[in-house]
């Protein structure tokens, strides 16, 4: 199960709000890359895959694939905005290592 924190879903439903056309959901996901071998995207989606696990958080719908519930399941994502910058952070069990910058993991 991915979860997301109140402040996530608020800044979450004030971007949806900023849309033209709101979308059906947020899509969050594992993909390669980064220097520890794995990072997370998040993006909009007009229609979940046929083959995703959707939640329900906060009013609005979150999709995450098959391969990416993998690596999410226990995750907490939460939004932060300190003095260093502001985004969103994932606190995932599974993680071993991070690269020095925290955008990247190893499991």
């Amino acid at each position: 199960m991915v979860a997301l924190t109140e402040r996530a879903v608020s800044k979450v439903k004030e971007m949806i709000e900023a849309q033209a056309q709101a979308p059906a959901g947020m899509r969050i996901a594992v993909v390669g890359g980064g220097c520890s071998g794995f990072s997370y995207s998040m993006s909009f989606e007009n229609n979940p895959g046929m083959l995703d696990k959707t939640y329900n958080s906060g009013g609005f719908k979150v999709f995450v694939d098959q391969a990416s519930l993998l690596y999410l399941d226990g995750v907490e994502v939460d939004f932060v905005d300190t003095l260093e910058g502001s985004g969103f952070k994932f606190n995932n069990p599974q993680v071993k290592s991070t690269c020095g910058c925290g955008s990247s993991f190893n499991v």
